[in-house]
């Protein structure tokens, strides 16, 4: 028997060792990720103060979900608070904020590749979502938070617990950076109608919760009690059964609820509340359009 209890104490000490090793070698790798440069080719666009321009630019900030983590006044905004160790708030995008000294060059960088101005990714960001804005929806977005009131207030408040830190040191949680094909040129416009071609370029918005694929899954790095993203593609596990047309789709965006009355977690529905018909009604034809996929593909 004590030959036994000696031979559980030593795997025991040997499993102990073992968690221990890997959690500072992912907390290691993870600070040295954190610390990378991220080169990216970039160029200014332009912004324009027009009184239209201004307009598009608050639109995009008001329904793009620029607000979940922001603020509606740039300000920013405690957004995940959880009591096992996970905080995120998102910083102050005023011009007294942390785009204080933004160049040019710094706004395109941040918001379509999840690239700080010195060249550290963003950790926590749905740039993804972004990337393919125009040049025109991206300098009348800049254009607008340049108009915005000065607040006061600072820099994102990003606490992790150790077990998100060794997921992001093995690569299991990526950061803004990491989820984008920085090669891509910007999209090109299209017109604002209720079309297949302008729905999908108002469904970029989608792609940090429900994946490049739109089946959802469980969110990258969120908190456990998270639900994961519903699959948006057609067929079987699909959520899009439930909306029969696009009335029923754009009263779930308006109101947050399910045709059955029951709430929807999670979504950002401040921001989804505030597309306009057009755009919601082109979002519901493209979403018909996409291939099935199975749910959690993301």
């Amino acid at each position: 028997m004590k030959r036994w209890i000696k031979w559980g104490a030593w795997v025991l000490a040997v499993v102990v060792l073992l968690v221990v090793a890997t959690a500072v070698l992912g907390t290691q790798l993870g600070e040295r990720k954190r610390m990378r440069q991220v080169k990216v080719a970039v160029q200014a666009v332009a912004v324009l103060t027009d009184a239209a321009s201004l307009q598009r630019g608050r639109y995009l900030f008001m329904s793009r979900g620029c607000t979940v983590c922001h603020g509606a006044n740039g300000g920013g905004r405690e957004f995940i608070n959880d009591p096992n160790g996970l905080r995120i708030a998102g910083p102050n995008i005023t011009p007294d904020g942390v785009v204080a000294r933004y160049q040019p060059e710094d706004w395109v960088r941040t918001i379509r590749h999840g690239v700080k101005p010195d060249g550290r990714p963003v950790f926590i960001m749905p740039a993804e979502d972004y990337n393919r804005f125009t040049d025109d929806d991206l300098g009348a977005l800049v254009a607008y938070l340049k108009s915005l009131p000065p607040l006061p207030g600072g820099a994102a408040v990003v606490d992790i617990p150790l077990p998100v830190k060794v997921l992001y040191g093995f690569g299991a949680i990526q950061d803004a950076a990491e989820k984008i094909n920085h090669s891509l040129p910007p999209a090109q416009p299209v017109a604002a109608a209720v079309t297949v071609a302008h729905g999908a370029y108002v469904a970029n918005m989608c792609i940090g919760c429900h994946g490049a694929g739109l089946s959802g899954g469980k969110i990258p790095g969120t908190p456990p009690d998270w639900p994961p993203a519903a699959n948006l593609t057609p067929g079987e596990g699909s959520v899009l059964g439930r909306y029969p047309d696009a009335a029923h789709f754009i009263a779930m965006l308006r109101s947050g609820k399910r045709p059955d009355g029951s709430a929807i977690a999670v979504m950002p529905f401040e921001a989804l509340g505030q597309l306009n018909d057009i755009d919601a009604q082109a979002v519901y034809a493209y979403l018909k359009t996409v291939p099935a996929r199975p749910h959690g593909q993301r």
